[in-house]
């Protein structure tokens, strides 16, 4: 998974010991009125901490002008323990800045309230996939605050242009300007996987069909073929390697080529590398979808004071695009910050959020829990080939399904 849209973990214990500390749903008022008057709200960040600080601030602003005492708390739990606090009412009103694809579960344990009218503008936003993102069954129950998705790193020094496709890309690389990325995981190699058709869950006019596996189309099977190549046949890149061995050929400018997103951008500008980002070069002659990652804000469904919670998403949401951007490398969701000269003169940031328009948002129901260990898996076996394209689509189609019963 990305850096930033995997399940988040640490130690649970220390996230009970927020819950046990903090009031956040239960016992501050037993009304839903908007009325700010001496009321509470809690809110837990999963942001990093520069973020944190600069949305505390936003809040205590916000909560000054309305008469609500404002709690931010830097919440780095696992989404269990979320789960834990929120069912027993010791959870906060307001979670800012969590992956989309954790929606699902929370939607399906009852925790999230559905977004009400007049808190999302459709043509505020830079794409119908970071709604999609927060949809789930036709309803909306979260709102997109940043995305982010992987992209293409190019040491400047060692290549002169970047290659329109990821066939010449290949070329390029073999002639000595040397591609490596962490192949084995899903999240950074589905796009070529799904460059040609393949796909997790057929989405059905926005609501994802997990029993329809895309794992397995002759799209697909094309896509692994491209993926074991770079290893077996062009011997781009061990079978075993990782994200921190390919990060740390680029940074010691050993590699020309890199795949990944946003949040190695400043590893890359302290380490002084002469680099750029672009959009993925294409693949089949199609465009490569990689991964979009969401963060999102949403309100607990255990909060009594669901309107004034809404009312301050809707204010973080539409007045943190600047501090995500600079204080967290965040692609802007608001066209307002697409559009604005800070953003466009970010050469990285732009070159991401290019990338994004032909990304897909990853599957934000519970059995998302289900792909990832296959797909990681199998992906292993197919770049050390053990397994033909054919037979790693074919078994992780199957442990798919088999993990998705499990859940049952």
């Amino acid at each position: 998974m990305g850096k930033r849209t995997k399940i988040l973990a640490t130690v649970m214990a220390a996230t009970m010991l927020f819950a046990g500390s903090l009031v956040g749903c239960g016992g501050k008022s037993d009304s839903g009125s908007a009325d700010g008057s001496g009321k509470e709200l809690t809110v837990w960040s999963h942001l990093t901490t520069p973020e944190v600080e600069e949305l505390n601030k936003m809040a205590s602003k916000w909560g000054e002008e309305n008469g609500v005492k404002v709690k931010v708390v830097e919440d780095k739990s696992e989404m269990q323990a979320y789960i834990q606090a929120a069912n027993s009412s010791k959870g906060p009103d307001i979670m800012f800045g969590l992956a989309h694809d954790n929606l699902g579960t929370f939607q399906k344990a009852g925790l999230l309230a559905e977004v009400p009218e007049g808190i999302i503008n459709d043509s505020d936003y830079a794409s119908h996939q970071v709604l999609d993102a927060v949809t789930i069954d036709g309803k909306r129950y979260a709102v997109p605050i940043a995305q982010e998705t992987s992209a293409l790193f190019y040491n400047k020094d060692k290549v002169k242009e970047v290659p329109k496709t990821m066939e010449d890309l290949v070329k390029v690389a073999e002639e000595g300007a040397g591609f490596k990325y962490d192949i084995n995981n899903f999240y950074a190699t589905y796009g070529f996987i799904a460059a040609d058709g393949g796909y997790v869950y057929k989405d059905n006019n926005g609501t994802l069909d997990p029993t329809d596996i895309g794992l397995g189309t002759p799209g697909a099977i094309k896509g692994y073929q491209f993926v074991q190549d770079l290893v077996q046949k062009d011997k781009l890149m061990p079978a075993d390697i990782t994200g921190d061995i390919a990060k740390g050929d680029f940074l010691s400018k050993n590699t020309g080529f890199y795949i990944s997103g946003p949040w190695d951008v400043s590893a890359f500008k302290d380490g002084g590398v002469n680099f750029g980002v672009a959009p993925m070069p294409t693949l089949f002659g199609k465009q490569v979808p990689t991964f979009l990652g969401v963060q999102t804000a949403f309100v607990s469904e255990k909060s009594q004071n669901k309107d004034l919670a809404w009312k301050l998403v809707k204010y973080l949401s539409e007045n943190s695009g600047d501090v995500l951007l600079n204080k967290g490398n965040r692609i802007p969701v608001l066209n307002k910050y697409l559009d604005s000269a800070d953003f466009k003169n970010n050469e990285y940031m732009s070159a991401f959020a290019e990338q994004a328009k032909f990304a897909t948002p990853m599957p934000n129901i519970p059995e998302i829990q289900a792909m990832w260990g296959p797909a990681g898996a199998n992906l292993q076996l197919l770049t050390s080939g053990q397994v033909t394209p054919e037979k790693c689509a074919e078994m992780t189609v199957e442990q798919i399904k088999q993990g998705i019963a499990q859940q049952k």
